[in-house]
This record gives structure tokens, C-alpha cells and sequence, in this order.
């Protein structure tokens, strides 16, 4: 081990959420360091922190959004536990189903 103090880190990868600061916040509060990273943090970056785990937070876009925030599908190879909360689960399911927002959806919705 290195002279400087090492943790065991959780990395959140940021897609503009306002709330951002507060999932490190509670993260912290369970004694687990973390970060935050912008969303076009390269994948190699991410693997080379050696994360125990990564939480992709939401943000303002919409899933259909020219141009909408998406995190590189390397990063489901790299081993990484990843929790997708709000925006930050879309990403999970687009690029390890191939499909999003599929029209039966609203059919599941609860009634008015």
C-alpha cells in the first residue's frame, strides 16, 4: 500500500441531476467514499480508479433527446457494480437490451 491513504471508492457519473450532491451525500453517510464524474468521463479513466461500484445519476434531458447524455457501453464490461437511478438507468437499459421506452409502456401504467 501506498504512503497516502487508499479507499474503497463509488464513483457517480453525473448526467446533470440536481440532486447529484445529494446521492454523494448519503453515499457518504453510509461511510463509503465517493466522487462525482462527468458523464463523458472516459471509460479507460473510470476502470483505471478501480471503483467498488458506480452509480449513473438522472438529469434534466429526456430519454429522446437529440443529443441526450449517454455513458460509453465499454463500461458494462469492465466488471463494475452499476446503479442507474431515474436518467441513469436508461443507459443500462439501452445499451444492455437494445430497447427503451417501448410503446406498451404507458399501457402498464397505473389508471388516473
Amino acid at each position: 500500500m501506498s504512503a497516502t491513504t487508499q479507499h474503497e471508492t463509488v464513483l457517480v457519473v453525473d448526467f446533470g441531476a440536481q440532486y447529484v450532491q445529494l446521492i454523494i451525500r448519503r453515499v457518504r453517510e453510509q461511510h463509503v467514499y465517493s466522487e462525482i464524474r462527468p458523464a463523458d468521463t472516459p471509460v479507460e479513466q473510470v476502470v483505471a480508479e478501480q471503483p467498488k461500484g458506480i452509480i449513473l445519476s438522472g438529469g434534466p434531458s429526456s430519454v429522446y433527446a437529440e443529443g441526450a447524455p449517454m455513458i460509453d457501453p465499454k463500461i458494462f464490461t469492465a466488471g463494475i457494480p452499476i446503479l442507474g437511478i431515474c436518467y441513469g438507468h436508461i443507459p443500462v437499459l439501452r445499451l444492455l437490451t437494445r430497447i427503451c421506452c417501448l410503446p406498451a409502456w404507458p399501457a402498464l401504467a397505473r389508471p388516473g
